[in-house]
């Protein structure tokens, strides 16, 4: 019983708050899953677009450098995962939109698109880090 005191009083659930913070959403909300389940992925050569590798080149050179200069200072650095893959995101979304207004959009944005822009960016970021 003592540990049971010691526990804050979020851990303190009943049996049916326990079971009702389990239970699936209702049908009414459409989850990422469920919205990208019928369609089909892309073969990998086409989603090494032209788009994700000139993104991917500007955002390396970019966090390269800021590689380079935290690691110089300071001897570590961040995790840039999340930084890469809302910096590919926001340029490539911006590209299409800019492209879709003036009719020249071909393909659109997809996800495999923004995690080859992140695997480049953060593999570049590793090798700066090294010094390889």
């Amino acid at each position: 019983m003592a540990s049971r005191n010691n526990r804050s009083k979020d851990m303190d659930l009943t049996d049916e708050e326990h079971a009702a913070a389990f239970e699936p959403p209702p049908d009414d909300i459409i989850s990422v899953e469920k919205t990208f389940e019928a369609k089909q992925v892309a073969p990998w050569h086409k989603q090494l677009t032209a788009r994700a590798v000139i993104v991917s080149f500007v955002l390396a050179v970019l966090f390269t450098f800021i590689v380079m200069k935290l690691n110089l200072t300071t001897g570590i650095i961040p995790s840039l995962n999340v930084s890469a893959g809302l910096l590919g995101f926001f340029f490539v979304k911006t590209w299409t939109k800019l492209l879709a207004k003036s009719g020249l959009l071909k393909h659109p944005f997809t996800r495999q698109e923004n995690t080859v822009i992140q695997t480049c960016v953060v593999a570049a970021g590793g090798i700066a880090f090294s010094g390889s």
